[in-house]
């Protein structure tokens, strides 16, 4: 699974889903841009990175990790460090580390390590144990479901989705997002076995579907006409 591309879709379409997974108001959002910047040397670059429209707000740094990796506390330190040295920021900055379960954390971390995660510099999220709430944080939970689980997350949030959002593109482009995650949970389904399998494609056939893509598409060529 493609987490770091699934993931930079998720906070880009559902913009107060970090301030839901920190337990934080979601109104603390505002303001914020969600963006992902290479910092130089090995070309780094962070999954994600909240950047404030004041220098009172933090920087939060977003880094999802779905495999066992030990070097990945000294990797995102030193991301971070090199990010600091050549943007030089004057906000203050926390770092966001994601795992799908606790047992895919760095199991022993050095003491440096552990004073930034004691300071809460650095903050440990694990999925599973996570409540859903949004449709935002129901794709996560769909994203670190077991197989046997998903189709009812899937009706849940379809259900959702036809019923909470009003704006027709903002809807598309959810289900688009939705069928994403499915196509790389189930890789070794099609993608038209996937929407048989799901009932993706029964949305995919209504006319205010169907006409919010066209809109997607005009917007589209006119763009490049304007180029």
């Amino acid at each position: 699974m493609h987490t770091d591309t699934i993931f930079y879709q998720i906070f880009l379409t559902f913009h107060t889903l970090l301030f839901e997974l920190l337990g934080e108001p979601i109104e603390k959002a505002e303001g914020y841009q969600f963006t992902s910047v290479e910092v130089k040397e090995k070309a780094f670059r962070f999954d994600g990175i909240f950047m404030p429209d004041s220098e009172e707000k933090p920087i939060y740094f977003v880094e999802v990790q779905f495999q066992p990796k030990p070097e990945f506390y000294w990797e995102l330190i030193t991301e971070i460090n090199i990010y600091l040295n050549q943007y030089k920021p004057k906000q203050d900055w926390q770092a966001i580390a994601i795992f799908p379960q606790r047992s895919l954390d760095v199991e022993n971390l050095t003491n440096y390590q552990q004073e930034l995660v004691n300071s809460g510099r650095i903050k440990q999220i694990y999925l599973d144990e996570i409540s859903s709430g949004s449709i935002g944080m129901g794709l996560i939970e769909l994203i670190v479901s077991q197989e046997n689980q998903a189709p009812e997350i899937v009706k849940n949030l379809m259900q959702r989705t036809k019923t909470e959002i009003n704006n027709d593109s903002e809807r598309e482009g959810i289900i688009d997002l939705l069928e994403t995650v499915l196509l790389s949970k189930f890789s070794q389904l099609s993608r038209k076995e996937i929407e048989a399998m799901f009932l993706v494609s029964d949305i995919k056939q209504t006319k205010v579907y169907q006409e919010a893509k066209q809109e997607g598409r005009e917007e589209g060529e006119a763009k490049l006409l304007l180029r």
